[in-house]
């Protein structure tokens, strides 16, 4: 008995004496090549440009930052993605930043391409864009936010209708209300500040405007307006509801445009699309155009593009005569912009917020706050405003003309702190933010792109930065996929973010349905 009480003794001082060694031996420092990609607050996780990449590793094969997230001693823990730019980044090789003129375009159109919209070489997607619409080719036009998706298809279309309206016999009868170009958006704020590209690009033109949001289709329904039009810009509801009535007319159409194409592609506008698209001819149609025309030209844009597009359009156009311009790094964590995630507790959130925003106005650097909720997003222009900082708020429980009024005080400098919804993540040119911090973390990978994509846009201020408030567990799978997709230089996951989101909660409502009809059935002895 003795003997074995000694044994077990021996054993267990080896072991400690083996763990104490463990402890005291230093771990070899690992030696990184170039800039930093990935820092973090343990820097055995740090990743270089010139450190071994695992391109092909799949999920969950590689050590990550955020794998122990879900301790509650993690409360505090951090990793930043840094700027970095590939040596091999064809968007900035010259032969695709070169100048408009290049285009054969009007000079009238170059004219108020530099001087209104400063603006004189192409980018990368504009180069490849530009020739597919000149050309009438059904395009696709896929690529980050902030490139210049709008002018890349603006331009050649005010080109070719403006051409065609040249060559055509001017004695020809112009019909009231029917437009040439129809730019289909899912919400009022992006429909205005296309309009207002619109305008710009056809200043001193024969070319006419119309903007249509809603909030004003009674009264156009009451008291029809008619006028001339070439271009209209309009949200998809309103839009709807007076091609029924028949106020507009669509069938002198030439091109179609879908701007932010994935989010009305998803199932909360699909029916309102189809029905409008099934009235254009998507197809060759020598009775209507030339040989080498299409009747109705379909061009799609957008910064995340859905898996499932061919299945949404099959039955509108044939998906193989789309041409696509895709830029190289659709769905690819932004490169030129700083993005911190932090490990924070949901009660320090405010605390936090209120120092990043302090030293933001310090710098004099404009702050877009985005939450997931609109009760949310009030407090937080609430509780800066109650700390002395001047805040508005920006969601769909406010009014759109007052939505409209705080918007613009934002983009013309009264106030640089904007607390909004995923209702500004899309579309809209905030090119004066600076900085963007998600006090809620998006549910979907889509959502923070477009969030991303308010801020390090084409001709914008440099160094700018995303931070990212990680306070709940749900959150901490889609943190996982964005830093793996750094780490692999791979893509980012899973972009059909609102369409998934919409068939859950539909499942969610029928199920709920039927547990209430089933608890009426037994309450009712049937």
């Amino acid at each position: 008995m003795l003997k074995v009480r000694v044994v077990e003794w021996s054993a267990i001082r080896a072991m400690s004496f083996y763990k104490n060694v463990i402890k005291t031996k230093k771990s070899p420092k690992k030696s990184h090549i170039g800039e930093p990609l990935l820092t973090c607050r343990r820097p055995e996780f740090n990743l270089y440009r010139g450190d071994k990449i695992e391109e092909n590793a799949k999920f969950g094969s590689i050590p990550l930052t955020s794998d122990g997230w879900h301790h509650y001693k993690s409360k505090g823990d951090f990793f930043i993605i840094h700027p970095h730019h590939s040596e091999e980044d064809i968007t900035r090789k010259p032969e695709y930043n070169q100048p408009f003129e290049t285009f054969n375009l009007y000079p009238e159109l170059l004219t108020n391409l530099s001087g209104r919209l400063n603006m004189p070489r192409t980018t990368f997607i504009q180069h490849t864009a530009i020739p597919k619409i000149l050309a009438n080719q059904h395009t696709l036009i896929a690529a980050e936010t902030g490139c210049g998706k709008t002018i890349a298809y603006l331009l050649p279309i005010i080109q070719n209708v403006l051409k065609r309206k040249r060559t055509i016999n001017t004695e020809s009868t112009t019909e009231f209300n029917t437009p040439k170009v129809l730019i289909i958006t899912p919400s009022r704020e992006l429909t205005m500040q296309i309009g207002d590209v619109c305008e710009d690009l056809c200043h001193g033109l024969e070319l006419k405007t119309k903007v249509l949001i809603g909030g004003h289709t009674k009264s156009i329904m009451a008291n029809p307006p008619i006028e001339e039009i070439d271009i209209l810009v309009a949200s998809i509801g309103a839009l709807s509801k007076l091609i029924t009535t028949n106020i507009y007319r669509m069938h002198e159409v030439c091109h179609v445009v879908l701007d932010e194409a994935d989010t009305l592609l998803d199932d909360s506008f699909q029916d309102k699309l189809q029905y409008i698209l099934r009235r254009f001819p998507f197809h060759k149609n020598v009775s209507r155009r030339n040989h080498d025309e299409v009747a109705t030209q379909l061009v799609l844009a957008s910064a995340t593009m859905p898996t499932n597009v061919s299945e949404s359009l099959q039955m509108i156009i044939d998906t193989e005569t789309i041409h696509e311009a895709v830029s190289p790094y659709l769905h690819r964590v932004m490169p030129n912009i700083t993005q911190k995630f932090i490990r924070i507790r949901k009660a320090q959130r405010p605390i936090e917020l209120l120092d990043l925003v302090r030293k933001d106005i310090d710098k004099k650097r404009p702050v877009i706050v985005f939450s997931n909720k609109k009760t949310t997003s009030d407090f937080v222009s609430m509780f800066l405003n109650d700390h002395d900082i001047d805040a508005i708020s920006m969601n769909n429980s406010i009014l759109e003309k007052i939505r409209q009024q705080q918007f613009r005080k934002f983009q013309s400098g009264q106030v640089n702190i904007l607390s909004t919804t995923d209702l500004a993540s899309r579309g809209l040119d905030t090119k004066r933010a600076c900085h963007v911090i998600n006090f809620e973390f998006p549910m979907y990978i889509s959502d923070y792109i477009h969030r991303c994509g308010r801020i390090g846009r084409y001709t914008s201020a440099t160094n700018c930065q995303v931070t990212n408030f990680i306070s709940s567990m749900h959150q901490l799978p889609l943190v996982r996929k964005i830093e793996h997709a750094v780490r692999t230089k791979g893509t980012l996951p899973n972009v059909n973010a609102n369409i998934n989101k919409i068939l859950f909660d539909k499942h969610v409502k029928e199920a709920e349905k039927e547990q209430k009809e089933l608890i009426n059935a037994l309450e009712n002895g049937s």
